[in-house]
């Protein structure tokens, strides 16, 4: 156990990263980044010729940030770009200024970074393009400052421009969703998940007390953080699955139930939803009180009373045609986010609070209803959790 532990202290004094990317992530990489040093290099090649220099060897650098670390506030458009065409603008200057000399790489390299921080543009391979200019081959001085046009320039954006199409391409999804933050309500609350436990406030504290720069991008630190915290809470609460706690009989309607019926419904029951079925019991959508309230007459000239445009939307329009809802699928919610049954009840978390769902229905392997479950629902089964003595329970 000793000898162990001991290999690990080395391990981390030798910096060895800890691999989490897997084996398709990592074939996705290395095609981009041969993709995108291919393109720049090509293209300039064939529009200046062999004989200039088509490709600035730093470039590899920034492939390597751009498509094995999408998410690093290093490897976005701003300092990519402005970082190397700054810090070839710096070197083609202190070359002018003190030759090629061990001096003045080391200046130019310090130099550049010294006008990284305040133009917001840190990107570790501007420090290698500002050496280049400095001690390049013989062709970098006869271009001087158009070095940083010609191959800097257009290097840095040909490359950017595969490297964002590449993640388009095969990331269609965001590689993370954003923590949105602030009351759904329009009011000074904040969001549920700030109110209690890891806020922006104490990520942003944080980050300043680190007082170093982080190789992630702040919104990324945060989503990941966040998932740290649910994955903490499936190990505690993981064994709840959604057709434990779910209620099961249940009162449904259809797309053609009468808004009349649908309306007794909620009211007998003292319910405040009701999922919406088709005739194999998929479910099409979920109507609420709500739903009600929104397709009630609101016209300022009849001064009818809330319970008076109620009752006007619930009664039939006689004849063949009318201009007001008279089924329960004119007025209900769709598409509907549902869960599966044996879907941990802490994936719910985020839909019922973050999202405000006060209702999800659950759904079989068939994607048949066969369950609700509310925020009552979730609270009581996760304070049982914590007191029955199930596993994760203390």
């Amino acid at each position: 156990m000793k000898n162990a532990l001991e290999e690990n202290r080395w391990l981390l004094w030798l910096g060895l990263q800890r691999q989490t990317v897997d084996a398709r992530e990592r074939v996705r990489d290395v095609v981009g980044a041969v993709l995108g040093l291919w393109v720049a290099g090509a293209l300039t090649w064939l529009g200046w010729g062999a004989s200039s220099p088509w490709l600035a060897a730093p470039m590899g650098a920034s492939a390597v940030l751009l498509f094995a670390v999408p998410s690093s506030p290093l490897a976005q458009p701003w300092p990519v770009l402005v970082g190397n065409v700054m810090s070839a603008v710096v070197g083609v200057a202190v070359f002018r200024w003190l030759g090629p000399t061990p001096l003045s790489a080391a200046l130019a390299a310090g130099l550049a970074l010294a006008l990284m921080f305040p133009l917001r543009c840190v990107h570790p391979p501007g420090g290698a393009v500002a050496i280049t200019a400095v001690l390049g081959n013989a062709a970098v001085p006869d271009f001087g400052f158009s070095f940083a046009l010609l191959p800097v320039a257009l290097n840095s954006g040909l490359l950017l421009a595969v490297a964002l199409a590449w993640r388009r391409i095969t990331r269609p999804a965001p590689m993370h969703a954003p923590v949105l933050h602030g009351s759904r309500h329009s009011t000074a609350d904040p969001a549920p998940q700030d109110r209690i436990g890891l806020t922006t406030d104490d990520l942003d504290a944080a980050l300043r007390d680190f007082n170093q720069l982080v190789d992630i991008d702040r919104d990324a630190l945060e989503e990941l953080l966040r998932q740290a915290q649910m994955q903490a809470w499936q190990r505690r609460f993981g064994s709840v699955r959604c057709a434990d706690i779910m209620s099961r009989d249940l009162v449904t309607v259809e797309f053609a139930t009468p808004l009349s019926e649908a309306w007794a419904l909620l009211h007998h029951h003292r319910i405040r939803a009701l999922p919406v079925v088709d005739r194999a019991r998929r479910v099409i959508g979920v109507v609420t009180l709500v739903d009600f309230l929104k397709h009630a007459r609101l016209d300022p000239r009849d001064h009818l009373s809330l319970g008076q445009r109620i009752r006007q939307l619930l009664a039939p329009t006689p004849g063949l045609y009318s201009d007001k809802a008279e089924v329960i699928g004119q007025i209900m919610s769709s598409p509907v986010h549902t869960a599966h049954a044996q879907e941990s009840v802490v994936e719910l978390v985020p839909r019922l609070s973050d999202q405000g769902l006060h209702h999800v229905p659950v759904v079989d392997d068939e994607r048949r209803l066969c369950g609700m479950v509310t925020q009552s629902d979730l609270v009581a089964a996760l304070y049982r959790s914590q007191f029955s003595g199930q596993p994760g329970g203390s």
